[in-house]
């Protein structure tokens, strides 16, 4: 199956639709699932990347899930906050075996993968050797509680602009592949824009494509909201942004201890101090004061419109827990 379309919502409403409908039965792991194998998905626009759905619209928690990417961290304490299911994937020492972290930028112990795709596509922009491998053969030899999904990613400059191609073994459409569209079109446009090319389209080939039975449903769900308009993210800032990234991370950790500051005083590019407001809406959840000031502190207007579809269903949540309680 080949789905090719602007953003992400377009991609999920014709996979939903497809998993619902066409998917076989597969058991898997983990439980049943609709599964359809072999599935292709072109986004022309990768900036759309963050679902217009009051379900499926991940910003905050996606962000988390890039910064532990970039910090090489393999810990469960950094992910589990923003996702609490990864608590199921960590060994007993509270490590993931599987993140993609230390195999990005530590691969083996030694290899920074992302800094010698950008070498090699810095001396040979034409090269169709800059893939990052993210899946090990070594990962078949132990019995681990999870391996990587993805296999790899390549990356590719043509017509002065960066294509990213993200391979997968396996994924979970509904929980899965709006984080993981995220973090690798981020990841897309940060290599891009080190490299000073425009972002060009993202391909992403699936194995297995699936969703759990029990959240049929939710696809449903997703599905009634009919099709959301189109709105790709603001264009990233032109420069390194891997130059930011220690600052970013050290923001997150006082941002994650208590600490309240304006996002301009850390990083005064409009859009980095964007992203880590997002990080601030995210630890900042359920406290309406300061949800508002960060909400007339964007730049951008998308995200404040994902921020109060965020408080609303954090109401909706605590108005369910009241009723359950009462």
């Amino acid at each position: 199956m080949e789905i090719e379309k602007d953003g992400i919502d377009d991609v999920l409403h014709v996979l939903y639709e497809a998993l619902r409908d066409k998917g076989q039965f597969n058991k898997g792991s983990r439980g049943g699932t609709r599964e359809l194998l072999g599935v292709s998905l072109r986004l022309r626009s990768p900036r759309a990347r963050i679902s217009r759905s009051e379900d499926r619209g991940k910003p905050f928690s996606a962000i988390g899930e890039l910064l532990w990417y970039l910090s090489g961290s393999d810990r469960l304490e950094f992910i589990q906050p923003y996702i609490d299911r990864y608590k199921d994937d960590a060994e007993d020492d509270g490590r993931l075996h599987g993140a993609y972290g230390p195999r990005l930028l530590n691969m083996r112990g030694e290899i920074h993968q992302l800094e010698n795709i950008i070498t090699l596509l810095t001396a040979k922009p034409g090269s169709k050797r800059a893939v990052v491998q993210l899946f090990d053969a070594a990962d078949l030899e132990g019995d681990f509680k999870e391996i990587p999904c993805t296999t790899t990613a390549q990356f590719l400059v043509r017509d002065g602009r960066l294509h990213l191609s993200v391979t997968m073994r396996s994924n979970d459409a509904y929980f899965g592949l709006p984080h993981d569209v995220f973090c690798f079109t981020m990841l897309q446009e940060m290599v891009a824009r080190r490299l000073n090319y425009e972002i060009g389209e993202y391909y992403h080939y699936v194995g297995s494509m699936h969703v759990y039975e029990d959240y049929l449903p939710q696809l449903d769900i997703y599905l009634a909201e009919g099709w959301h308009r189109t709105e790709p993210m603001p264009e990233m800032s032109v420069g390194n942004p891997f130059e930011l990234i220690r600052t970013i991370l050290e923001a997150e950790s006082a941002i994650r201890s208590g600490a309240t500051f304006r996002a301009e005083d850390v990083i005064s590019d409009p859009y980095w101090s964007d992203i880590l407001r997002l990080v601030q809406v995210f630890w900042a959840s359920g406290i309406d004061a300061r949800l508002d000031e960060l909400k007339d502190q964007f730049n951008g207007a998308l995200y404040k419109t994902h921020l109060e579809t965020r408080r609303h269903l954090r109401r909706r949540i605590e108005i369910k827990a009241i009723g359950e309680n009462a």
